[in-house]
């Protein structure tokens, strides 16, 4: 028997991983990147300047396999992760299919998808002429932490 819609639209069975961390230290200051980050319900990733207690866009995330499309509608090979302003770089499961639902990455930490991470008028400026244009419907996700812990590259992503 088939599934219907809602039924499709809940089962998620791929594992995601994350690829990159990024930390933003200040709001116009160059991206960071990590191997690993802790994370705070209470504030979010330590020292990334969205540090914040109860804010839906505590974490950015953004899928992998766009950066290379990104690139391609500029003409250009994958963008630079950092360029995006973007804390985590995730492969391997569709991010836009986790709007509204809570994730696992790793063994510890719980993120809420919080919505939609549009591109701001910085990415003119880091990625060139058409940047903001190229990243339209490619931005990401936000999410607020749930559960804190230990973020490292290479961990696991799952719908929890």
């Amino acid at each position: 028997m088939k599934d219907d819609l809602k039924g499709l639209r809940s089962r998620i069975p791929q594992l995601g991983r994350v690829d990159w961390i990024g930390i933003r230290p200040g709001k116009r200051a160059q991206v960071e990147a990590r191997g690993a980050v802790r994370v705070t319900a209470e504030g979010g990733l330590e020292e990334d300047h969205y540090s914040r207690k109860g804010g839906k866009r505590q974490v950015t995330l953004i899928q992998a396999e766009h950066l290379s499309t990104i690139g391609k509608l500029l003409g250009q090979g994958p963008v630079d992760p950092a360029l995006t302003r973007r804390n985590l770089v995730v492969s391997g499961i569709n991010l836009l299919a986790l709007k509204g639902r809570a994730i696992r990455i790793g063994e510890e930490v719980e993120l809420q998808i919080t919505g939609d991470c549009h591109p701001c008028s910085r990415m003119e400026e880091n990625l060139g002429d058409g940047g903001y244009s190229a990243m339209r419907g490619l931005g990401g996700l936000t999410a607020q932490v749930v559960r804190g812990g230990l973020l490292r590259e290479g961990d696991a992503v799952s719908v929890c």
